[in-house]
C-alpha cells in the first residue's frame, strides 16, 4: 500500500479533525431539530413484543470478572435455538433504552459520543424458539421487534455476504449493527465517524459478557461485502449501511 494512503487511513484514528471543525455550525447548534432516536416504522408493521426486561427465564448470574476471563470468540454453535427471553437479554444488553430523555435522547445500557446511539440492531434469525427465520429490527424504545421480511435461502445469502464465512449460518442469529450517520453528524458533522465506529466496538464487547450469561458463544465480524450486506438488509448504502456483525449461537460449557 502507499505510503500517503498509509497516512491518510491513519488519520482517520485520530481527532485532529475536530480542530478545523466550526461546531457552530452542525445542525444542533443551528436549531436543527435532533433526528429521531430509532428508525421510524412503516405503517401496519408487524411488531412482536419481547419479554419483559428483568423477568427474563434461565439467565444466569454471571460474575464480571468471570465473564471478562472466558470471553473469547467462538465460531462453533450447538443446534440448539435460542429462546426468546435470551434474545431479549441480549438486545437488552447491547442496546436496551433505560431512559427516554426527549425525541432525540436516551440513555442506554452502552455508551455514545453526545448520547447520539447512530446505530440500529438487524437480527437474521436462523433458531430462535417462536420466530420464523427472517431479517428483524430491534425497537429498543418500545423493546420489541420488528418483523422486516423473510428471505428465502437466507443462511446461504448471509454466508455469501462475509466472504463465505461459514459460523454465520450455522449460528441461531446474527446481530447486524447499521449506522445511520446523521444521527452523529447532528451534532459533530465531521467529527462523527470515528466515534461511531468506536460505539459499535462498545456494543459488540456488550453482547461477548452478554453470552456468557446464556451459555452462548459470539464471534464478532468485520469483513463483509459491503454492497451484499445492504442489498440483503434492504437499505440504501448512503444514509443506512451495515457496519459491523456478530454470529451467535448456544456451546458447550464448560464445568468448574
Amino acid at each position: 500500500m502507499k505510503k500517503n494512503l498509509i497516512e491518510q487511513y491513519r488519520y482517520f484514528l485520530k481527532d485532529t479533525i475536530r480542530k478545523q471543525i466550526d461546531f457552530s455550525q452542525t445542525d444542533q447548534n443551528l436549531g436543527v431539530d435532533p433526528p429521531p432516536i430509532e428508525k421510524p416504522c412503516p405503517d401496519k408493521a408487524v411488531k412482536i413484543d419481547l419479554p419483559i426486561i428483568g423477568h427474563w427465564k434461565d439467565i444466569l448470574e454471571v460474575d464480571l470478572a468471570k465473564a471478562i476471563i472466558n470471553r473469547q470468540s467462538r465460531r462453533s454453535y450447538l443446534d440448539q435455538p435460542l429462546t426468546l427471553d435470551e434474545l431479549s437479554f441480549l438486545l437488552w444488553a447491547t442496546q436496551g433504552m433505560r431512559k427516554k430523555i426527549d425525541a432525540g435522547h436516551a440513555y442506554r445500557t452502552v455508551p455514545s459520543a453526545g448520547c447520539r446511539h447512530a446505530l440500529e440492531t438487524y437480527l437474521c434469525v436462523l433458531n430462535v424458539q417462536g420466530l420464523s427465520p427472517s431479517v428483524y429490527r430491534y425497537l429498543p424504545g418500545e423493546h420489541q421487534l420488528l418483523f422486516e421480511f423473510t428471505e428465502e435461502r437466507l443462511a446461504e445469502k448471509l454466508v455469501h455476504a462475509v466472504f463465505g464465512q461459514p459460523y454465520p449460518g450455522e449460528a441461531a442469529v446474527t446481530f447486524i449493527w447499521t449506522a445511520i450517520p446523521y444521527r452523529m453528524e447532528w451534532r459533530y458533522g465531521l467529527a462523527s465517524h470515528k466515534v461511531i465506529t468506536i460505539d459499535a466496538g462498545h456494543v459488540c464487547q456488550n453482547l461477548y459478557l452478554a453470552c456468557e450469561a446464556i451459555g452462548a458463544g459470539t464471534c464478532a465480524i468485520a469483513a463483509y461485502n459491503q454492497e451484499s450486506m445492504d442489498r440483503l438488509l434492504k437499505i440504501d448504502g448512503q444514509d443506512e449501511f451495515a457496519i459491523y456483525l456478530a454470529s451467535v449461537g448456544k456451546v458447550r460449557v464448560k464445568k468448574a
